[in-house]
């Protein structure tokens, strides 16, 4: 579990593309700082495992899955990659709680310059995502914990602050760069919860009823 908060940016080392799925090396400092073999560490929002640990980086590997279903599969050597140490009991929760397990695959738009070294972000953003998506609600951005600014269709914009958009890789965002989504959990359980009342409710109007009324 994560909060959003980045820690670092990293740099994608070496990647070696398997029959199925790859491998990852990536150059960081800080957040091997106390990482241990088999960690879980957030690569711009997705959950690995860290392997090969020196104080200059680690390894992971990606399964056909991960490469399937985030932006992970698009990474490059030199590639910047957004990197989180998984939450500690004892950490404060600054941004909000993030799995690492992405929804799904949106495209940057455009990213604005508001003066002041603010910045407007607006991406595209698949059905699946934008159905849980609400105004001032939370949003995972390649592990960035944001505040929805503005809803459109299936545009969603956000505001990145200074400090967000210097200690992270949004600063190397172009339009059509695919970036990892993921929404609250809070509202997938919020949905299955009321799904499932509405299917076990029982009908208050029956045939019988009716008759029992005189018609």
């Amino acid at each position: 579990m994560f909060t959003g908060i980045i820690e670092e940016v990293g740099t994608i080392e070496r990647l070696r593309q398997g029959a199925t799925g790859a491998e990852l090396r990536i150059a960081a400092s800080i957040v091997t700082g106390d990482a241990k073999e088999g960690d879980s560490i957030s690569v711009s929002g997705v959950c690995l495992t860290a392997r090969d640990l020196t104080a200059k980086g680690f390894s992971a590997d990606l399964s056909p899955e991960t490469l399937h279903r985030t932006g992970l599969r698009g990474l490059r050597v030199g590639s910047p990659v957004n990197l989180e140490r998984a939450l500690l009991p004892t950490s404060r929760l600054g941004g909000h709680i993030v799995q690492g397990h992405v929804d799904g695959v949106g495209t940057v738009e455009c990213l604005k310059e508001l003066g002041d070294g603010n910045w407007w972000l607006t991406i595209a953003v698949p059905d699946e995502v934008e159905r849980y998506c609400v105004f001032k609600g939370s949003v995972s951005i390649d592990g960035v914990s944001l505040t929805i600014a503005a809803l459109e269709g299936r545009l969603l914009s956000v505001a990145v602050i200074p400090h967000t958009y210097a200690h992270t890789s949004m600063r190397t965002y172009a339009q059509g760069r695919p970036v990892n989504l993921e929404i609250d959990i809070v509202a997938k359980y919020v949905e299955k919860m009321l799904g499932g009342r509405v299917a076990s409710a029982k009908p208050t109007l029956t045939e019988q009823k009716l008759r029992e009324l005189g018609y």
